[in-house]
């Protein structure tokens, strides 16, 4: 859609309100599943479609979507959100008109045969059931994202780029007589094929079967109040889970999160900084600028334990009275967009790991961090740990299995007391209001001096 275009579907859109926006996107997308030792889907297709959004009155939001994109189907659209509106009582013309060109990527997805990604999910399953007999079932998922967007507000704004994405996953599970443990692991980014050049994927699908394999053989862990060393490679899912969403603006705002009102305060050790960076190149919460077309910037929530600010998107930034710093995200054209997290990490601190390992006198030290449930509201949080070691005397000793962590996570950062110089990503996809965007979450090893681990009470 030319500038004149989309400024004409604003304009009628917008009505009587405060702002409007549209947002066109095409995509292009490959799905390939491989499990049970055959090729279970693949799915490519492509999905385009116009989101348009006014907001008006007391900050309220109309949103309508559609993928008939034709002048009489956009026209359409905005004359149902001008039903909410009001009739056209501004003029908007676009003046600040820019097309942001995707960092350079060797091997783009699209570019690259069906034939190749299916070999790549081969390549891992074979791996993967090369490690042991005792592997039982390997599921192989493959996933590439193109995306075209364009963007244009009712400030004048009207801008063109492209999001890109790659993921391969690998899920093992292993099993001895009645005993049946599983290994997962991702790896991804905003970035081609050639993210397979550095990191093959048998190397993934191998640390995922024998992850799975050594807990079969680890003991129960005990349980009880204890220290814990956070490993840099457990990545950020405590920071991102735990802490992150309770720094958005919405949840704040609406006083669903721990955080609200508390700009300014001590919120956490000394030590800890917590940074959100969506300008991270390839990372997978990667972007050059957000679905709002307001321009990525590194933001630090947290700066030496004090609560610096929030995630905002436009809606949040207006409520509070300030500019958005480019964290409006959404799914696809079907969604609004709303503050979500990017690259969001605690930055590294002064010691080494070896030194906080050699700390602990008897403890656990979580490799691998699993899945959870959070409370922002509270911040109260359990993950499970899938790959933990007991510490004892300050070495690392036996693997266990079978561990959760539990505790509250403002009260966790209070605690930390050292802070490793490493610094480790995982990346996921991550579900807020029923919509998915791609994150990484980061962390160096940390030391927490005492909290619940479950486990088995009185035995190893």
């Amino acid at each position: 859609m030319q500038p004149d275009k989309a400024a004409q579907i604003i304009e009628k859109a917008l009505g009587k309100g405060k702002f409007a926006d549209l947002y066109l996107e095409e995509t292009e997308t490959t799905y390939i599943v491989y499990e049970n030792d055959r090729l279970e889907k693949v799915v490519t297709g492509g999905d385009r479609g116009a989101g348009l959004r006014a907001i008006y009155g007391d900050f309220h939001t109309a949103y309508a979507y559609t993928n008939e994109l034709s002048w009489e189907g956009m026209s359409s659209l905005a004359e149902n959100l001008a039903s909410i509106t009001g009739p056209v009582s501004q003029k908007v013309k676009m003046e600040n008109i820019k097309k942001v060109p995707f960092p350079e990527v060797k091997r783009p997805p699209f570019e690259e045969s069906l034939t190749t990604k299916i070999d790549l999910v081969k390549k891992a399953n074979r791996a993967a059931r090369g490690v042991s007999p005792e592997v039982a079932q390997v599921k192989v998922i493959y996933q590439d994202v193109h995306k075209k967007i364009t963007i244009a507000n009712s400030d004048g704004i009207f801008i063109k780029g492209e999001r890109l994405y790659t993921l391969l996953a690998v899920q093992v599970v292993a099993r001895r007589g009645e005993i049946i443990q599983t290994g997962y692991e991702p790896l991804g980014g905003a970035i081609g094929l050639e993210i397979f050049e550095k990191t093959p994927p048998e190397e993934i699908a191998i640390k995922a079967a024998r992850r799975a394999v050594l807990m079969l053989s680890a003991p129960k862990a005990p349980g009880g109040t204890m220290p814990v060393v956070l490993s840099s490679e457990a990545g950020g899912t405590m920071i991102h889970e735990a802490v992150g969403h309770g720094l958005e603006a919405d949840l704040a705002e609406e006083g669903f999160s721990v955080y609200a009102g508390k700009i300014g305060e001590k919120v956490a050790s000394s030590l800890i900084t917590v940074v959100d960076d969506p300008t991270l190149l390839y990372q997978r919460g990667f972007y050059q600028f957000d679905d709002e077309g307001v321009f990525a910037q590194k933001t630090i929530l947290i700066e030496n334990g004090v609560l610096k600010d929030f995630l905002y998107d436009r809606l949040s930034a207006m409520k509070a009275g300030k500019e958005s710093n480019g964290h409006g995200r959404r799914e696809s054209y079907r969604h609004r967009p709303i503050p979500r997290m990017s690259n969001t990490y605690i930055a590294p601190g002064p010691h080494t790991p070896e030194e906080i390992i050699r700390s602990v006198d008897k403890g656990l030290f979580v490799k691998k961090m699993g899945g959870g449930q959070v409370d922002t509201i509270s911040g109260n949080f359990v993950f499970e740990v899938t790959e933990g070691y007991l510490i004892e005397n300050g070495l690392l000793g036996e693997p266990v299995r079978g561990a959760t962590i539990s505790g509250n996570g403002p009260q966790v950062l209070q605690i930390i007391d050292m802070v490793g110089h490493d610094l480790g990503f995982t990346i996921g996809t991550c579900g807020k209001d029923g919509q998915g965007v791609p994150v990484s979450d980061g962390q160096p090893t940390l030391r927490i001096p005492e909290i619940v681990v479950g486990g088995a009470i009185g035995e190893k």
